[in-house]
């Protein structure tokens, strides 16, 4: 057997743990309303996190993990009966089952330092998750992906033919992909294609946003004379580099470093950063108000 098939694919499931999700006006009442609400239910609140924007009139989020015994034959009953909580405090939430990991497709180009980097975590089993595929518009990881048992889909994309290539990578990606992470896929995402999965297309911007936004940011960043360069981990929207950020980090360059050595040391930082976003996605710490991520990690 391959060594690359080794892997643990994340860590053993909780078969009886689940993650409530909950963004809503804020107002008194709300966490004793969820905490009372799962204590009748029989459940166990294993963690639990609040955040208030503003207790005066602005929203509030919360995250809680819990475990309820005999869970996959109780959701649909406690998703029912927790409607009626949610309509008095006007809430957006949402229940997942934790032993039902979110299954991945990863979309490449020719850079593979992200790819890798997660494929990595993915084998050491601290990405709690599938990846049902990797896409890319170049054949040149197929033998390495191939190698970890993971589907490899070379779909090339021309201008003349992105439309196309978008149908096919719908296709190929099927119903049942949670999450779409472009590790440095380095192509624009259609509008129709961002539609099929509003907040669940996780980017990776070889700057730390908002600065140098599009393409050869760090030739931008050398021109600029910048002493910090960064990069930036977000969900996908129509606007270029604009979504909601989930994570950034920086690193210290000097006058001495050319366009090459800030892309070197930049790659660390990337792969860092997108592996960040991505365990937080699966594990279900994300909260996205209008713009802006709420990340209880």
């Amino acid at each position: 057997m391959d060594i690359h098939t080794k892997h643990t694919q994340g860590r053993p499931a909780h078969i009886d743990r689940a993650r409530m999700l909950i963004s809503c006006p804020d107002a008194p009442g709300i966490v004793a309303a969820v905490s009372k609400f799962l204590f009748d239910h029989g459940a166990n609140i294993i963690q639990s996190d609040q955040y208030s924007m503003n207790p005066d009139g602005g929203m509030f989020f919360m995250r809680v993990e819990f475990d309820l015994p005999q869970l996959s034959s109780r959701l649909p009953e406690m998703e029912a009966d927790f409607s009626a909580v949610a309509e008095q405090f006007q809430m957006e939430w949402y229940i997942s089952d934790v032993s039902r990991r979110k299954k991945l497709a990863i979309f490449v180009s020719k850079e593979d330092h992200c790819l890798v980097e997660l494929l990595w975590q993915w084998q050491a089993g601290d990405l709690d998750a599938e990846i049902g595929l990797v896409v890319s518009n170049h054949p040149d990881m197929r033998e390495y992906v191939e190698s970890f048992g993971i589907p490899y889909h070379y779909i090339p994309v021309t201008p003349d033919t992105k439309k196309e290539a978008e149908k096919r990578q719908l296709e190929v990606i099927g119903e049942d992909i949670d999450v779409i992470i472009l590790a440095r896929y380095m192509q624009i995402i259609s509008p129709t294609f961002i539609e099929h999965y509003r907040n669940r297309i996780i980017n990776i911007h070889h700057s730390f946003l908002p600065a140098f936004v599009g393409g050869k940011p760090y030739a931008q960043a050398y021109d600029r004379g910048v002493k910090l360069i960064g990069a930036t981990a977000h969900y996908v929207t129509e606007e270029l580099d604009g979504g909601p950020i989930i994570e950034q980090d920086v690193g210290r360059v000097s006058h001495r470093d050319d366009v090459p050595e800030l892309k070197r040391i930049g790659r660390t930082i990337e792969r860092v950063v997108l592996a960040r976003a991505v365990k937080w996605h699966v594990e279900d710490r994300i909260l996205v108000h209008e713009n802006k991520t709420v990340v209880f990690n």
